[in-house]
């Protein structure tokens, strides 16, 4: 009778660590949430930044942080296809994952 209730608390217990665990991932996720118009804005001060670097250090620098962000994208676009995503959901979820930083400007 004492083994079953042992195996009763250990069940009760995993389950309530799944569901800590649950609440813990969701709360995160809204968290770190982005949408199209911060994406738009992180994109926007990209633009503004890559503006001000060339200014200030010629268009080597330039292409060069350009060139981050481009490849940023094209990895987060190649993860995505090949997570499921196709067409132009995969654009504009590559796009968010690039840019929606944006949100916490």
């Amino acid at each position: 009778m004492e083994h079953s209730s042992e195996r009763e608390s250990a069940e009760g217990s995993a389950s309530r660590h799944t569901r800590d665990m649950q609440e813990e991932r969701h709360s995160v996720r809204e968290a770190l949430r982005s949408d199209l118009p911060a994406a738009h804005l992180g994109l926007g001060v990209t633009v503004i930044a890559l503006i001000v670097v060339a200014s200030f250090s010629g268009p080597r620098w330039t292409m060069i942080v350009a060139g981050a962000f481009a490849a940023w994208f094209l990895l987060a676009l190649a993860v995505i296809h090949i997570g499921s995503g196709r067409g132009w959901d995969a654009v504009r979820r590559a796009y968010i994952a690039t840019f929606g930083w944006g949100n916490w400007i």
